[in-house]
């Protein structure tokens, strides 16, 4: 096979979990635009339809999804309506997260288990349904998103049980990858930067963005655009040997 035809993800079948806006939508377009027919999974549905409505202008088939992902029975029920639509899925990727800031010692309990649930625990359950049946299958790729901030203290903003639960993604990406590789299925993640996102905006109060930027060796915050070619990569037979991957791209953030 030609190497830019490893790229190509003609008739395969994915879903993007939190795609309804920010890295998971630019996500979905890439997969789209590579050939994957695409499942936009969000809890808002209207605007995960609205999505998987754009998608198929790119000729592709689309679906959406209306997904809690700390529900274990909702992300069932969103791995086997895809199966059932597709016949199979072979694309995961579990991107759906919250951030919210709180010094380690204000950290309330509810905001602590809020984040995990989703930003943890939610790519865990998500991981284990499209590993289920990937298994079956003999083939998959799964992609989590992860963040710089699992492997840094990000700075000025605080949010301690964030940097944990991406921390754990990663470990979580590394053991289902060895668990998994030996039976076809692969598993890796992706550590953006400081991506502008509208949950970026949110921590984005004050001189935060200029700090980011003086902090980043390429001086500039990414776009959600920079982020596609390393996932259509880690989708694709481009990275047929590559697995339990953290892909950082993040303009250099961590070099310092």
């Amino acid at each position: 096979m030609a190497l830019l035809d490893r790229f190509r993800l003609t008739g395969r079948a994915a879903v993007v979990t939190g795609g309804a806006s920010g890295i998971g939508e630019s996500f979905a377009f890439a997969l789209a635009e590579a050939g994957s027919n695409v499942a936009v999974a969000d809890r808002n549905g209207g605007r995960a339809r609205h999505v998987a409505e754009r998608l198929e202008a790119l000729g592709v088939e689309s679906m959406s999804l209306e997904v809690d992902v700390t529900s274990q029975e909702q992300v069932q029920s969103m791995v086997a309506e895809i199966a059932d639509r597709w016949g199979r899925v072979d694309i995961g990727v579990n991107n759906a997260g919250i951030a919210l800031k709180a010094k380690a010692e204000d950290m309330t309990e509810a905001d602590w288990d809020a984040t995990i649930a989703v930003d943890l625990k939610g790519v865990f359950l998500c991981t284990q349904a499209e590993g289920r049946l990937m298994l079956d299958q003999g083939a998959g790729s799964i992609i989590n998103t992860a963040s710089m901030s699992g492997r840094i203290v990000n700075r000025p903003q605080l949010h301690v049980a964030y940097n944990a639960a991406k921390a754990g993604v990663v470990q979580l990406t590394r053991n289902c990858a060895a668990e998994w590789g030996s039976r076809g299925v692969r598993v890796n993640c992706i550590s953006p930067g400081h991506t502008l996102t509208p949950m970026t905006a949110l921590n984005m109060d004050g001189s935060n963005g200029e700090i980011w930027k003086s902090n980043t060796p390429m001086g500039r915050l990414g776009l959600a655009r920079d982020l596609q070619g390393g996932l259509v990569y880690l989708a694709s037979d481009a990275s047929s040997y590559v697995t339990g991957h953290n892909l950082t791209i993040d303009g250099g953030y961590t070099l310092w």
